[in-house]
């Protein structure tokens, strides 16, 4: 009987808290779409930011083209393709601005949001991508060329035969000529270098050129098809706000001059009256208010339909992909499981060309019409030779980058021209030092070659932390099996503090560079630190699913309390419906002493409901229940309120809308909910 007497008074009580918590809802509501508005003056921000950074491109005049504008880059690639005999060194000093360029309209297409993007646009932006991309690796091939014509002129004294290593920041070329035709000499190996290859006798007595080029960057593997604007969500907003804006600016121009008629049949006393009130600019007051009214009106409208536009494009960031966007063949390496990463090598074995000549006081050269010609190897008809022991596999040791992560041994992938995609067939005898950072290989044919990993070596998490640093800065620290990453997030921007590998520091370029969310995302990614999950990760990696707009709902508004307030990873997580999240939360003050057992309250939050839970992390089984005096809220930022100081809640309101932004952009690209 006491039983049933105290679970009705427990029912009671918990009815009541609904209903209060019910009562008070729009209220909370009004005030957190006050609070978020933040996105939206953001998103403002980062469009004014995007034009004037054209502007200043445009008065800077230093002869650099505006990649974006069609004109001036179709002149660009124009001039340059008529610029003949260019040797390697003045090839590879253009390509700076070359890749400045391609990395330019990169970012144009990953920052400006789908729908800011027309179509035409981004046809175009990918088509002038591809054709600097092939113009710089045909100057490569002509400039190898022009060398290699030189090459009886540049022959080393003890094996006769030329070897040349050219080195820059984003390309190193190893060349070697095979002028003597030694059977006996098939082992090559590049000077102060572990590179080389191991050539059969055939090679080693033809007239060819081995040539190894590798760029740090990937100019091989198809772009990234670029998402448009989704017609259920950010287009239907965007086409119903310009009908929108246009009633309304009609109905405010009408009011206005309704208002207008009104205040000119009033009597002249009292606007006597109003003018000696208001002797210093009372009547032009007025004038302008009447001006200001429709501009503040505009501006109001444009904020709501630019935060539904936002909303709805922050929601895309997470929808998982009902199926894979193709299904791989056999060998066929699937990039939406693995990534390349350190670059690519392209292995040429080419034809030697005629040799320059002195003849009295000048060097004379034949010049092929045909240009550079790759050998081919094995031939294409091998009728008359066992092919597995005239041609075998060559074989091939590289270096692999020191600014790239392995957290697993490298695979060796190939690329087909012919299917256009990455292939692991026609590799064999794979071997890896990690120590040294060599792989060796034997390779059937030559062509382009690159190291792969699996994209989500480091998913799912085993735990995250954001803590305070200050306001408008924290520190998001992610645990993985392999690794731990903090990465530090100030105002717009992120930087790599720190990694560890196997509890180890670990050192990266990439620390202390404060760089702006997307292009920390994409050189985290390039250095092998993929925390990143896309739409079809959940393919590849068993993931703890939550609904989507919980999920938004939840980082947006831990963005906003961020400066005062430490978020946690919580093991319960895993167990609550895929229609609530749970994580730890406590209030942290910036620069107060560390505290050993910190004290956590634990949060479950639906996206429409927020409650303290009775358990905590040591709890041995989980449970909804209620923490004793604690109410339900329809949001966090109340539900955190409730036990908050003073200065904690002045903190949170001091936040900066392009901090909560750019936090709130790193909460959903690692989807921390959903990926621990």
């Amino acid at each position: 009987m006491e039983r049933l007497e105290i679970q009705r008074t427990e029912k009671e009580k918990l009815r009541k808290l609904e209903a209060k918590d019910l009562e008070r809802r729009n209220e909370e509501l009004e005030e957190l779409y006050l609070l978020e508005a933040c996105f939206p003056e953001a998103e403002k921000l980062k469009r004014d930011s995007r034009m004037l950074s054209q502007w200043k491109h445009y008065i800077q005049c230093n002869g650099s083209p505006d990649p974006s504008i069609s004109q001036e880059i179709n002149t660009f690639i124009s001039l340059w393709k008529e610029e003949t005999n260019e040797t390697f060194e003045a090839v590879t000093a253009k390509s700076k601005l070359v890749l400045n360029l391609i990395e330019k309209l990169k970012l144009i297409l990953l920052e400006t949001p789908s729908y800011d993007l027309q179509e035409k646009n981004i046809i175009q932006y990918q088509g002038s991508i591809l054709e600097l991309q092939e113009l710089l690796h045909l100057k490569f091939n002509i400039a190898t060329e022009i060398l290699l014509r030189q090459a009886s002129t540049l022959a080393d004294l003890d094996s006769g035969n030329m070897e040349k290593v050219i080195r820059d920041e984003n390309v190193t070329l190893y060349v070697w000529a095979n002028l003597k035709k030694n059977p006996r000499y098939r082992s090559i190996r590049f000077a102060e270098t572990q590179i080389g290859f191991e050539i059969p006798r055939i090679l080693a007595t033809s007239d060819i050129a081995l040539r190894l080029l590798h760029t740090r960057y990937d100019h091989v593997t198809p772009l990234d098809p670029v998402p448009t604007a989704s017609q259920e969500h950010t287009s239907t907003v965007t086409y119903f706000g310009k009908d929108k804006v246009k009633s309304v600016e009609a109905a405010v121009s009408k009011d206005l001059q309704e208002e207008y008629k009104e205040q000119e049949n009033e009597s002249n006393s009292v606007h006597e009256e109003e003018t000696k009130v208001d002797e210093q600019g009372g009547i032009e007051g007025q004038t302008s208010s009447v001006q200001e009214e429709p501009e503040a009106t505009r501006y109001e409208l444009e904020m709501k339909l630019l935060s539904e536009t936002v909303s709805a494009a922050q929601l895309l960031l997470l929808e998982n992909a009902t199926e894979k966007p193709y299904f791989p063949e056999e060998n066929e390496v699937d990039l939406c499981q693995f990534t390349a990463l350190g670059g690519v090598h392209h292995l040429d074995i080419l034809e030697l060309p005629p040799q320059c000549k002195p003849r009295k006081g000048w060097m004379i050269v034949e010049i092929l019409k045909e240009g550079l010609q790759k050998y081919t190897y094995p031939p294409e008809t091998a009728e008359d030779f066992e092919t597995e022991n005239t041609f075998p596999p060559i074989q091939v040791m590289l270096e692999v980058h020191e600014n790239v992560i392995f957290f697993e041994n490298p695979m060796v992938a190939r690329w087909d021209a012919e299917g256009k995609h990455w292939k692991t067939d026609g590799i064999s005898n794979v071997s890896y030092k990690s120590e040294e950072r060599l792989i060796t290989f034997s390779l059937d044919t030559f062509g382009p070659v690159t190291f792969i990993q699996d994209a989500h070596v480091n998913m799912p998490y085993q735990s995250w932390e954001l803590r305070p640093l200050d306001v408008n800065e924290v520190l998001l620290t992610v645990t993985t099996v392999y690794t731990e990453i903090q990465i530090q997030i100030k105002e717009n921007l992120c930087m790599l503090a720190s990694i560890k590998l196997n509890n180890k520091k670990h050192s990266s370029i990439l620390e202390e560079k404060w760089m702006t969310p997307v292009s920390f995302i994409i050189a985290l990614k390039e250095a092998g630190l993929n925390i990143f999950p896309t739409g079809h990760s959940h393919f590849y990696v068993i993931i703890n699913y939550k609904l989507p707009l919980v999920e938004v709902k939840a980082y947006r508004q831990m963005a906003l309390l961020s400066s005062a307030f430490a978020f946690g990873w919580s093991k319960w997580n895993i167990v609550c419906d895929s229609n609530k999240v749970v994580f730890q939360v406590r209030e942290h003050l910036p620069k107060e002493e560390p505290i050993q057992n910190p004290n956590w309250t634990l949060l479950m939050f639906s996206g429409d409901r927020a409650q303290s839970l009775k358990i905590n992390e040591s709890s041995d089984a989980f449970s909804e229940a209620l923490k004793e005096e604690t109410e339900f809220h329809s949001t966090l930022y109340h539900m955190v309120k409730d036990f908050a100081s003073k200065e904690a809640m002045k903190k949170v309101r001091c936040s900066s809308c392009q901090f909560v932004d750019t936090l709130c952009h790193m909460l959903l690209s690692t989807r921390l909910l959903s990926y621990s």
